[in-house]
């Protein structure tokens, strides 16, 4: 009889020592799950769409000299979680990127660099048409993506279009990124337009020692909202 007994306690051990073998497996299993999923969430990656003309597409460039590209060398090189998204189209208005715009924001956008202006100015579109248009523009990425980071990037137009218009041309970008609480990139041809060594003969499409300084230009304020 004692021996049976014994018996019994010698199996009820072994299986409450399995159970709890078990349980501590378990419970290590939905640590290391619960660290896995916390860690690809950390690690998500975002988007930054850089949404503008032949400036943003690199004209004349190969496209890994454009500045988007070299903006997405140092996001890499930082080990930083974002994806440049280069939405560059030459010869691109305000007009024609508020037909663009709802196509390329079917991808999820965080941060949205908004660079279009130049083409009307060169034309001489009448600023307040422009302001609509680039108003438009804003006004469909923040209905999409309340939450995204927006940047403004400044334009400047020559002397020959007359000071009336490039004053205002020139004032409409801080105007618009003030009302849409936007960050600003002043100019983004800052130390580039104008100096003929770095644009290409056109006098207008920086060369590719030019997009690594519009690079500098644009990262300068781009980088503390990432």
């Amino acid at each position: 009889m004692l021996r049976k007994r014994l018996m019994v306690l010698i199996v009820l051990t072994g299986i409450l020592q399995a159970c709890s073998n078990n349980d501590a497996k378990n419970k290590t299993e939905l640590t290391d799950s619960a660290k896995n999923a916390k860690g690809e969430t950390a690690q998500a990656i975002k988007n930054i769409l850089f949404f503008g003309t032949s400036l943003t597409a690199g004209y004349g460039l190969d496209p890994t000299e454009a500045y988007p590209a070299l903006i997405q060398n140092r996001i890499d090189s930082l080990k930083m979680p974002y994806k440049v998204i280069n939405g560059g189209l030459s010869g691109e208005t305000s007009a024609g990127g508020k037909g663009r715009i709802d196509w390329l924001l079917k991808q999820k956008v965080d941060v949205f660099v908004l660079e279009l202006g130049s083409n009307d100015g060169l034309r001489g579109v009448p600023v307040a048409e422009t302001t609509k248009n680039l108003q438009f523009i804003i006004d469909r990425v923040e209905a999409k993506y309340p939450d995204a980071k927006l940047v403004m990037a400044g334009m400047q137009m020559p002397p020959s279009m007359g000071k009336k218009y490039t004053t205002d041309f020139k004032d409409m970008f801080p105007q618009l990124a003030k009302k849409n609480n936007m960050s600003l990139i002043p100019f983004l041809l800052e130390h580039v337009g104008g100096v003929a060594k770095l644009n290409q003969a056109d006098g207008i499409h920086p060369t590719a020692e030019g997009d690594k300084i519009l690079a500098n230009n644009v990262w300068a304020v781009l980088k503390p909202l990432l």
